[in-house]
């Protein structure tokens, strides 16, 4: 870097943007993947998914956009009038005491997303996903929730809009994380542990096992089955399909401008990945530069060793194939990278991470080679969020854990070569509701 790009590198701490600035369109990769995007298939023709065999579960303007190829979609102005109530912009902050205690020479920079009202960045689709099926007079929504982020994002969308909200909360999460379906009930959602005796498919799980604990892809059937049962209501999920991978691309944008404000190029960008939803809001916008040649960034998505969606092909653990998004194989076919829709994870206090497929957008890319992977372990992954904790005074959801123990990882190789580079990590949420886990994990 020239020496004034040096000057603001060593004096940024926290770079803030405008509320004006929350971003007017989203980024839509599907314009830019190397051959396209393999559709979603029709579960029984096996033929590319109609529009019209989307609408019993979503309104037509999610269907636009899931389907769009075009490469930039407006935000209405409700849509960024709600995000700028929730705190967007978000910061971008300097890791600096981390850096320190690390004793790196890499910088590593962190984007907060743990800011909003739920803690995580799931209300940035929440929000988009609640206002479209407002605006076509839906007045109920069902969704699953593996951590409990996603139910609470929706459900205080939901009451933004005056709507009805029921949450299918993974039964492991359910006992694990009891605050966050209290959130859950104050924004007025029905919140059922999952399997639930309210379904059709969770009854017959429940009989098949008595003490399942559950798993997303059977809180998605859940979901599904009382949105296409229930008069008026359609179904919103949290991650996996183009339009939620469209919405979440603001963490993106935002954080574009906030390192061109210091000088500063990511040589390696990294999140946290379940379904994939803030890896790729995070990462999307630049992937996008580094098909055009303006960047050389290394983006890395980090899933746990128990759930390898994506690390797990060099072992013959998961394969890329059309495969159903939900366990009862409700869900239209999806080319994905999955360890099969009747997976069972382990009950990880990662809860958001525990989801058998990943987003066909960020399969494609992993299979074009455009981005890397990483599967860590539990352990290690607590161990780094007390770390993060103790030198930059934010407790770290464990799903964000993964995000921050891979920059480690990194940041000490820095250290190791005796070499320079800027590390960018997603914050994707706090831990404040997550202590037992660490608890559990660290011996408290």
């Amino acid at each position: 870097m020239a020496d004034n790009s040096e000057a603001k590198a060593r004096e940024a701490i926290k770079v803030t943007l405008d509320v004006d600035e929350i971003p007017k369109k989203w980024y839509n990769i599907v314009a830019d993947i190397p051959g396209g995007l393999p559709p979603a298939l029709h579960p029984g023709t096996k033929e590319p998914l109609k529009p019209s065999e989307w609408e019993a579960i979503f309104p037509k303007g999610l269907i636009r956009q899931e389907l769009s190829t075009e490469r930039f979609i407006d935000v209405p102005d409700e849509v960024r009038e709600a995000l700028a109530r929730i705190g967007r912009p978000t910061p971008l902050y300097r890791a600096s005491r981390l850096e320190k205690a690390l004793g790196t020479p890499a910088r590593i920079y962190y984007k907060r997303e743990d800011l909003s009202p739920t803690g995580s960045h799931k209300p940035n689709t929440a929000i988009a996903q609640a206002y479209f099926n407002f605006i076509e007079g839906v007045d109920h929504l069902t969704t699953e929730t593996g951590a409990g982020q996603w139910g609470s994002a929706l459900s205080s969308a939901a009451a933004y809009f005056g709507m009805k909200c029921t949450v299918f909360m993974v039964k492991s999460s359910y006992d694990q994380k009891p605050y966050r379906k209290y959130v859950m009930k104050l924004y007025g959602a029905d919140v059922y542990a999952s399997p639930s005796d309210r379904t059709e498919f969770g009854r017959k799980t429940l009989e098949k096992d008595p003490g399942c604990a559950g798993s997303l892809g059977i809180a998605i059937s859940e979901a599904i089955e009382l949105a296409v049962n229930s008069p008026n209501t359609k179904y919103s999920l949290g991650s996996v399909l183009n339009h939620v991978m469209l919405h979440q691309t603001v963490i993106g944008q935002e954080a574009q401008k906030q390192l061109a404000m210091i000088d500063e190029k990511p040589d390696k960008m990294i999140a946290c990945v379940g379904g994939g939803s803030n890896f790729a809001g995070f990462t999307f916008p630049f992937i996008y530069e580094k098909l055009k040649g303006k960047n050389d960034a290394r983006f890395i998505a980090v899933e746990p060793e128990s759930v390898p969606s994506l690390t797990g092909i060099k072992s013959g653990r998961s394969r890329y194939d059309y495969d159903f998004g939900d366990t009862a194989g409700m869900t239209p076919l999806l080319k994905m990278y999955t360890l099969g829709h009747d997976f069972m994870p382990d009950p990880i206090h990662a809860g958001g991470l525990r989801y058998h497929g990943m987003a066909p957008t960020v399969s494609a890319l992993y299979d074009k080679g455009i981005i890397d992977a990483e599967a860590l372990p539990q352990d290690e992954t607590f161990v780094a969020g007390e770390l993060f904790t103790r030198t930059e005074g934010i407790i770290p959801a464990p799903e964000s854990c993964h995000a921050i123990a891979s920059a480690i990882r990194h940041a000490r190789e820095c250290k190791r070569l005796n070499k320079e580079e800027v590390i960018v990590f997603n914050l994707s949420g706090h831990g404040l509701l997550d202590l037992q886990n660490y608890a559990t994990m660290l011996g408290m």
